[in-house]
């Protein structure tokens, strides 16, 4: 009797409680798989927060580095700049042995030396002659005098250290023998910036640029004038006359406003300072100063409380023009019903970096930023060229349409595949949600891919925090902010801050407010070049 074949076996009734017991199985095994997937992706979202805080602890140099040098690095005591840069010219893993990739790598590294810095044309030349020894001046053969036929000359940056000295202001008084009934006759008191002041006009403005332009707190101030002068001067006293300063800016500054509001494009950002609120709590207030500036015009600093859309919206009030921000939300709903709301292509750009900077091996986000690139590539030729705005607008219609194409399509591919919190995730989002903002710059000739220019006026502030550490008070607000904008403003338009201070402040407090447009910044640097 033959076997028959097992296609032909009659299926085994199964027990209805087996049935249970193997459906309840799969269910567990695929709630535990769900489980390892999502610690998985928990997992890798914590490494890439962890590598983003220790490559900002460790710096630039510290985005080469792999995880296991970063997780060297933590277990130091205290580790120099030096250190990370030494260790990040190291391969990740091991040494190539290659001899050419050697060579090919230390010819990257190598670069060609830029030659003796030659020094500004423009500053005075004091010439010092050095004679030769008395041996050199006569001939070693016949015992002749040797006359002078040249000079070897080399030229130094050299200084004179600040002197400080006393001008003492003798104002005639005239008076007739014949006539006493005439009374005394005094010269007129010249205008000055703090009348009756300790200070001359040099020496406050001095303070200001020390203080706002190259960061030197108050105290170390006072503390210079002691080790210089011998003149021990409480920062009061000092502190005092720079803040009249700043109240004395303070119509320029609303003179400046109108300019930037009349325009049609706006850049603005906004950076925390504290600000001391002798409340007693023991810590700061955190305020902000707003920035609106216009590429080649000057800048305005806003000084506020707070952060919300109040600061925005009341110095703004009914501009139509296009205004450009970063994405914070709080620029949203500000301006005249006109505004058009544009965005920073260069802050896109940061977050598909700092993916790449986390995961070198994300290909994806690298052509990302390769794309972004060229779009700035584009603007780089227009402004290498000289091209005005309806030049450059061209260049733009024929080249970045298909870039941004391209762009979006990757963004999108990006948005589907990578983990909404993972920082490729992140900025495929952020762009995406941002596109038609960062487009705009194909329909307005003037507007800029990024509003890189406000940010750098955001520097001089963010290193001075390190110094001075925050503002006095509340009050004190406005008068900084007054400072900063027309010092940042002089930054800017190529006007020296010294000599435009010494114009306008001695006597701004008489004139007129009519007569504030003419003294503005832009005024200043468009009378100079008349």
């Amino acid at each position: 009797m033959s076997t028959p074949p097992p296609s032909s076996l009659p299926s085994l009734p199964v027990d209805a409680n087996v049935a249970a017991l193997i459906t309840q199985l799969k269910q567990q095994l695929e709630a535990q798989a769900r489980e390892l997937d999502y610690a998985r992706l928990k997992i890798g979202v914590l490494e890439e927060r962890l590598r983003r805080e220790r490559i900002a602890r460790y710096g630039n140099r510290s985005e080469t580095l792999s995880d296991l040098q970063l997780e060297l690095l933590d277990l130091e005591p205290g580790v120099s700049s030096e250190e990370v840069s030494a260790e990040s010219e190291r391969d990740a893993l091991a040494p190539n042995t290659d001899p050419a990739a050697k060579q090919n790598s230390a010819g990257k590294r190598g670069r060609k030396h830029p030659g003796r810095q030659t020094l500004p044309a423009h500053l005075a030349r004091v010439e010092k002659i050095i004679a030769c020894t008395s041996a050199q001046c006569r001939c070693g053969q016949c015992g002749e005098a040797i006359p002078v036929i040249g000079y070897e000359e080399s030229e130094v940056l050299d200084v004179r250290p600040a002197e400080y000295f006393v001008t003492v202001l003798k104002r005639e008084k005239r008076a007739c023998r014949r006539c006493p009934e005439q009374g005394v006759e005094t010269a007129a008191a010249p205008e000055r910036i703090v009348a009756k002041s300790l200070f001359s006009d040099s020496v406050i403005i001095d303070f200001v640029v020390a203080k706002y332009c190259d960061s030197l707190p108050i105290y170390r101030q006072s503390a210079r004038l002691k080790r210089d002068a011998g003149l021990e001067v409480h920062r009061s006293t000092i502190g005092d006359a720079v803040l009249r300063v700043g109240e004395l800016l303070l119509p320029i500054v609303s003179a400046m406003k109108r300019e930037l509001l009349a325009g049609s494009y706006l850049q603005a950002d906004e950076t925390p300072v504290g600000v001391q609120t002798h409340d007693k709590r023991g810590r700061n207030h955190l305020g902000y100063l707003w920035q609106y500036g216009s590429p080649g015009k000057g800048v305005v600093f806003d000084f506020r409380m707070g952060r919300d859309r109040d600061g925005p919206k009341q110095f703004l009030g009914n501009f139509a023009g296009l205004l450009q921000t970063d994405g914070y939300q709080a620029y949203r709903k500000v301006g005249g019903a006109k505004l058009v709301h544009a965005c920073c292509l260069a802050h896109a750009r940061r977050k598909a970096v700092e993916a790449v900077k986390i995961d070198a091996q994300d290909q994806d986000s690298a052509r990302i930023v390769a794309l972004m690139d060229e779009l700035f590539a584009i603007d780089r030729q227009a402004r290498d060229e000289k091209m005005d705005h309806a030049h450059r607008h061209a260049l733009r219609q024929e080249r970045a349409p298909r870039v941004l194409d391209q762009l979006r399509a990757r963004l999108l591919e990006l948005q589907k595949t990578a983990l909404p919190k993972s920082a490729a995730g992140q900025a495929a989002n952020y762009t995406l949600s941002l596109w038609n903002r960062l487009t705009l710059f194909l329909q307005y000739p003037e507007l800029e891919l990024s509003n890189n220019l406000a940010e750098n006026s955001m520097r001089p502030i963010a290193i001075g925090r390190r110094n001075w550490l925050h503002l006095g008070s509340k009050e004190a607000g406005p008068k900084i902010a007054a400072i900063f904008s027309v010092i940042e403003s002089c930054r800017r338009l190529g006007v020296p801050i010294r000599r435009y201070l010494a114009d306008v402040l001695p006597g701004l407090a008489d004139r007129s407010i009519q007569t504030m447009a003419h003294l503005t910044p832009c005024a200043y640097a468009a009378n100079q070049t008349q």
